[in-house]
């Protein structure tokens, strides 16, 4: 039987074992050898950039490091060009090309490097911009925006209009109806077209006209005989609550609100399917109102799974079906930033508005008034908790509302903050910094000055939950 010699005795060895006697040779340590140890390597070995020129090779540093390479042999290295190599495949592009032409490098081109000289102190770069013909310039003036007001016109940067402007003016304000007190503040918006201020005055009377067919029944409990108006309460809390873990818009909130009630005005429910009703309409209005609104599933996980996906999307159908796909309602958050924009925008007074315009959702008293009546209560009441001066005739125009119809609303939300906390989820959301703590604030202004605008003996009985009740 024929033995096997080992790899050993053939000669043959692990280029990676360490304890083997021979060294392979790589290209870097070729390349960073002295003149002797260039002959022992191999032709295969060998860097395909060998120097044309005769004699000794120098060495090349490998990416850089010149460590083991003598201080006079680096400073040759550093100032020697490199040499052109023999191989006709390694040819460079400025050698003579194949067809006889030789292709100009950036050496010796022809191209102009003004662009990179330095410029000259009183030398002027010349001008690109097409030439404007002054004369028709002058033949068509750019028209200016201005404020009509007692039949003069008052005119921002620029010169005094003429007759014709100041017609244009007129024809494009078109609100006629500011008094002498009231401040025209939709002018100063003519430039800013997401503002539609030419349509703003036309819109809010297109809303105010909408919202008076979308209100609910504000009896509608009577005609449901497994409902009362606590078990709404209930719902419209924990709606709050799902509208808060999804960080939806607060028109989500307002919309599914009043697709609940529009719906119970006209359908009767039974009590274990209101439940249901309140997950579709956020559903809906999730859907009308958000950018990406939550998967169905996601309704179905927060109901506890007590509605399947197939029953959230017949029932959406049912609603809509019902309300005749009519999803116009007159948010209030519209009216409360119209109002706001006569207040400058005051961020505190705004926070505490809307707190209590929510005031209006859980609360059925509120169901009979418009949204834009409690968007100016909200914003009166804020007002005067901050301490933000009168109601000017300014905030009433915008508004809508002048002090004495704003009163039954304004007197109601009064009534709702001086009593017991009820709605644990609605106050908490607004007991948090986000929100300024506006629950905790105008329940105890509430607590301190409700004698002075009601009396307790003379308010509506109203029906509130305790913690627990079911």
């Amino acid at each position: 039987m024929v033995v096997a010699r080992s790899l050993r005795s053939r000669g043959v060895m692990n280029e990676n074992d360490e304890n083997g006697p021979v060294t392979r040779m790589t290209r870097a340590k070729a390349a960073l050898s002295t003149e002797g140890a260039a002959d022992a390597v191999k032709k295969p070995l060998q860097t395909k950039r060998a120097t044309a020129t005769s004699g000794t090779q120098r060495p090349r540093a490998a990416l850089g490091d010149v460590s083991n390479v003598n201080k006079a042999e680096a400073a040759e290295i550093k100032g020697a060009k490199k040499a052109v190599t023999s191989k006709a495949g390694l040819t460079s592009k400025a050698t003579v090309q194949p067809g006889g032409i030789q292709k100009p490098s950036r050496a010796n081109s022809s191209r102009t490097t003004t662009a990179l000289k330095p410029r000259e102190p009183n030398q002027k770069l010349p001008n690109k911009r097409p030439k404007v013909d002054d004369t028709k310039a002058e033949e068509q003036p750019r028209k200016k925006i201005g404020v009509v007001k007692e039949e003069k016109v008052i005119v921002k940067d620029g010169p005094e209009l003429k007759e014709d402007d100041a017609v244009e003016v007129k024809a494009v304000l078109k609100d006629g109806g500011l008094g002498e007190d009231v401040v025209d503040l939709d002018t100063e918006d003519l430039d800013d077209p997401l503002m539609a201020a030419e349509y703003v005055v036309e819109i809010f009377d297109y809303l105010r006209d909408l919202e008076q067919t979308t209100l609910p029944n504000p009896q509608y409990i009577e005609h449901q005989p497994d409902l009362e108006w606590k078990m709404r309460g209930i719902l419209v809390d924990w709606l709050i609550e799902v509208h808060t873990r999804f960080r939806l818009l607060p028109e989500t909130l307002f919309l599914a609100v009043n697709i609940i009630d529009r719906f119970l005005s006209v359908e009767v429910v039974a009590l274990d399917r209101l439940q249901l009703v309140g997950v579709t309409a956020m559903f809906i209005a999730s859907k009308y109102e958000e950018v990406l609104s939550p998967h169905v599933a996601n309704f179905s996980h927060v109901a506890d799974e007590t509605f399947t996906d197939k029953e959230i999307l017949d029932a959406e159908r049912h609603v809509l079906a019902t309300l005749e796909y009519n999803m116009s309602f007159p948010n209030p958050m519209n009216f409360l930033r119209r109002i706001s924009k006569a207040d400058n925008y005051d961020i505190q007074t705004r926070t505490l508005g809307k707190y209590l315009m929510e005031i209006s959702l859980l609360d059925h008293r509120f169901m009979s008034y418009p949204q834009s009546h409690i968007a100016a209560a909200a914003m009166y009441l804020a007002r005067l908790i901050l301490e933000r001066g009168p109601w000017d005739a300014t905030l009433a125009h915008y508004a809508g509302y002048d002090e004495k119809e704003i009163d039954p609303v304004f007197r109601l939300m009064i009534d709702y903050l001086h009593r017991p906390v009820s709605h644990e989820a609605f106050f908490k959301k607004y007991a948090s910094k986000k929100f300024l703590k506006a629950s905790i604030l105008t329940r105890q202004w509430a607590k301190k000055y409700h004698k002075l605008y009601i009396d307790s003996s003379d308010s509506e009985p109203y029906t509130f939950i305790k913690d627990g009740e079911q």
